[in-house]
């Protein structure tokens, strides 16, 4: 975590890695670090977003493939890993009928999809996710790429308001 002055000052190649663990596709990060300085938080965070719902499927399946499976035991000490831990702490409390219905409906999602279940974990309950994953089954492939790359700005942005506050 650094301040926005730090992320600001830093070399093009440190802001990048910074953001490629808020979001994992290239063109994100470059993109985003291109436009420094911000002048606040806001707009960092703004175009972030932006930028995020601005890219290309090839992109989104890149940054997809980067994040876990709601409900899974999410290991390692990346930026990515532990904010994962933190956006899924929800699930841990969930009981065992909806961990269940989490790993099925997963598993549906993705032979449906061919990518794994995305949304914005973060203040939402398990319950509400597993409402989720259910209604976005019955999306065609369209509609589901546009909910996808919606949540992946949702969770973008969050990450990046936290890697500078």
């Amino acid at each position: 975590m650094a301040s926005l002055d730090e992320f600001n000052d830093e070399p093009a190649d440190r802001a990048v890695q910074d953001l490629r663990a808020c979001n994992a596709a290239p063109r994100f990060a470059a993109e985003v670090a291109a436009g420094r300085p911000y002048r606040d938080a806001e707009t960092l965070v703004a175009r972030a977003e932006e930028v995020a719902r601005a890219l290309p499927w090839e992109d989104v399946a890149i940054a997809l493939a980067a994040h876990p499976r709601i409900g899974d035991r999410v290991e390692g000490s990346t930026a990515e890993a532990e904010s994962s831990r933190r956006e899924q702490s929800s699930v841990s409390g969930a009981d065992d009928a909806t961990r269940e219905a989490l790993l099925d409906g997963n598993r549906r999602y993705e032979e449906r999809f061919d990518h794994v279940f995305l949304i914005r974990a973060s203040g939402r309950s398990p319950e509400e996710m597993l409402a989720e994953l259910e209604r976005r089954l019955g999306n065609d492939e369209e509609a589901e790429r546009a909910e996808v790359t919606e949540q992946l700005a949702q969770i973008t942005a969050l990450r990046v308001k936290a890697l500078v506050s």
